[in-house]
């Protein structure tokens, strides 16, 4: 049984890799087989709905990643300026330092929000959750709800935004404008 659970693992992962580097539509069942070593018999006993559900599996997986690393970030970190600061220049390190990387859940979202209900819902609920953290991190540092709620998007949609430019200009200057712009944002005056 435990080699079951690593073949489905191992499908996520590489699914999650290569539709980061590819996008949805650059990445077919053959290519994550191929890269997996995994049967194709296992793909579809795993994952019956094929190529979609598989998507959504790699979706989740990213999104438990990315909330472990936030969440252990702003455990170690009290003040949010800081840990937002921190978590921007992590995100700009790997941006730098990796030359196949990319983000599955924008890439994947802005690829099929129109296309495919179930991965715009599991990308939606991925970004919620990422939300959700930054806005537990700016209560728990004595901003009001409503306060915290909207920064709470706000934060989000400019990390995103700026690791999409950061991406597409192979440079970390956007993400060092987020960073510069979400600590006067999240200044209290």
């Amino acid at each position: 049984m435990p080699e079951k659970n690593n073949s489905k693992d191992l499908l996520i992962e590489t699914a999650s890799r290569l539709f980061r580097l590819r996008g949805y539509y650059g990445v077919g069942l053959k290519d994550i087989l191929a890269e997996s070593g995994i049967p194709k018999g296992s793909l579809y006993h795993y994952f019956p709905d094929g190529k979609e559900q598989l998507a959504i599996a790699a979706i989740e997986y990213t999104k438990e990643i990315v909330i472990n690393e936030i969440q252990e970030l702003f455990g170690e970190i009290e003040d949010p300026i800081n840990a937002f600061q921190i978590h921007l220049d992590h995100l700009s390190e790997i941006i730098v330092n990796s030359k196949n990387i990319g983000f599955p859940i924008g890439t994947i979202a802005g690829e099929t929000h129109s296309t495919s209900e179930p991965i715009r819902i599991a990308c939606q609920l991925a970004f919620a959750e990422w939300q959700a953290i930054y806005q537990k991190k700016l209560l728990q540092s004595g901003y009001d709800k409503e306060k915290a709620t909207d920064l709470g998007i706000t934060v989000n949609l400019m990390i995103e935004g700026a690791i999409l430019l950061s991406l597409t200009s192979k440079s970390n200057k956007p993400l060092e404008v987020a960073k510069k712009h979400i600590t006067i944002l999240l200044s209290k005056d």
